[in-house]
């Protein structure tokens, strides 16, 4: 519960202290640091009030405190919107947590459209406020720091040419059928070919090597025609769609947005089928920058990092960027599928801008090595760099190096970053982001990494020994 004088508190409230029911004292330190910092809320209440003309008018809703401390609680435990509404209903304490106290508790779905106004720019700064009050705390200093990468997979199936096309048949006909619902005389002219496509989706699916060599390309003709068939025949449905007039101003807008969301989908039916027919057709070879792999997540990226057990990976890569004391003081997602190496420079500068200096301790993976990478690490003050030669021929100084103790002092630092990473997966909920879009992807990143610094940041607090001169104070 938070710490208020006993003349705040409600009777249930000392009931409860009185049995000894108190909140997880991590959780406790976590909001005690929110309550000390005003200027993350009001972050959060900026975002809140994005685009409302009057916001101190209407009903009220989730404040900007119970929605960053819902976030963080929604991310410390892995849950999803209906688990974070159920265990804040039933729970005396973290109904203190989340400040709804005696208050009713909001539905799930309140939750949902208020962490979606939360945009990634203001997690990334309530982050950097979230690292810059651990130091002034004296919690992390910034002599250390170690770099990698990882990949958060988009909710999307494996795609393949003949899914790809399924999803554009299945998506097209049902968003008309819901158009045909909403207009007056319904939809005309328009083919429900959802059957046969599926058939030969199946039909490619199931296909043996063998089969494939004579058998695939006729069945790729066919579902490409189907497909164009329908884009074609969905983008008639919405030009007589919008040449209807009689019909009152909520039907009127409810029409509208089905004609735009079939126009986009259109759209994204015309690249399956411009690079079908490009790859399977015309024996291209289409460069992944150009290939759509999901036409419900059209931002997912294709990786390729050579593991063993997945050679490809489909999201989007994110570089992080921890201290010795597993604050994670950088987190970037980022585009297509760069090289490691070209972001060391990057990260060097982000934490000179952070701690005001140059990390003493550098460390790394192979794959961002680069004898230029190393030379900046020096120049900006780094006394040790540990960074493992990338292929080519060891100089007997680099053989002596990497065999030295401070060198596998530092890569034992490294590896450090691999179980964050495995607590942010698996503890955090950042291995696959279920939210629709790449700003919302960026929102679970930001606050999957918010959620392991304010759990470091109390646990960090819970260790430190208490001041004795202000104890006697």
């Amino acid at each position: 519960m938070s710490r208020l004088p006993v003349s705040q508190l409600s009777f249930a409230d000392l009931q409860l202290q009185s049995l000894g029911v108190h909140l997880d004292p991590t959780l406790q330190r976590v909001a005690d640091f929110l309550e000390e910092h005003a200027t993350l809320i009001e972050l959060v209440r900026k975002d809140l009030e994005r685009g409302l003309k009057k916001p101190n008018a209407g009903r009220h809703g989730i404040t900007p405190a119970q929605t960053l401390r819902s976030l963080v609680l929604m991310r410390v435990k892995n849950w999803d919107y209906r688990d974070l509404r159920e265990r804040i209903n039933d729970g005396f304490t973290l109904r203190g947590f989340t400040l709804f106290d005696s208050h009713s508790v909001p539905q799930h779905d309140a939750f949902n459209r208020a962490f979606n106004r939360i945009t990634p720019a203001t997690l990334a700064a309530v982050n950097q406020l979230v690292v810059q009050a651990a130091v002034k705390l004296d919690l992390e200093d910034g002599k250390q720091l170690r770099v990698d990468t990882t990949v958060v997979e988009t909710n999307i199936h494996y795609p393949t040419d003949a899914t790809l096309l399924w999803d554009t048949v299945r998506t097209l006909t049902r968003l008309v059928w819901d158009l045909h619902e909403r207009l007056p005389r319904g939809v005309k002219g328009f083919t429900d070919r959802t059957r046969s496509a599926r058939r030969r989706m199946q039909a490619i699916q199931r296909m043996t090597a063998r089969q494939r060599e004579q058998q695939q390309t006729p069945k790729y003709r066919e579902l490409i025609g189907i497909t164009g068939q329908v884009v074609s025949n969905a983008r008639r449905v919405i030009a007589a769609a919008k040449r209807v007039r009689k019909v009152d101003e909520f039907t009127h807008a409810a029409i509208d947005g089905l004609c735009k969301e079939i126009a986009s989908f259109c759209q994204l039916g015309d690249r399956v089928l411009d690079q079908t027919r490009r790859r399977v057709l015309q024996g291209e070879t289409v460069p992944a920058e150009e290939k759509l792999y999901s036409i419900f997540e059209p931002h997912t990226d294709l990786i390729k990092r050579g593991k063993t057990l997945k050679p490809v990976e489909f999201g989007h890569k994110v570089l992080l960027a921890e201290s010795a004391h597993g604050l994670i003081t950088e987190y970037r997602v980022l585009e297509g599928n760069p090289v490691d190496s070209d972001h060391v420079q990057a990260s060097l500068d982000h934490h000179q801008k952070t701690f005001q200096h140059a990390p003493d301790h550098y460390a790394a993976d192979r794959g961002f090595y680069s004898a230029e990478n190393v030379q900046n690490c020096k120049d900006a003050g780094v006394s040790q760099v540990c960074i493992p030669q990338r292929g080519g021929q060891r100089t007997a100084e680099q053989e002596e190096l990497e065999r030295s103790r401070a060198f596998k002092k530092g890569q034992r630092f490294r590896a450090g970053i691999e179980g964050r990473i495995s607590v942010l997966f698996r503890g955090r909920g950042m291995k696959r982001c279920l939210l629709k879009g790449r700003e919302r992807f960026e929102v679970l990143v930001g606050a999957a990494v918010l959620a392991n610094n304010l759990m470091r940041i109390a646990d960090l607090l819970g260790k430190r020994k208490p001041d004795r001169r202000r104890a006697a104070a």
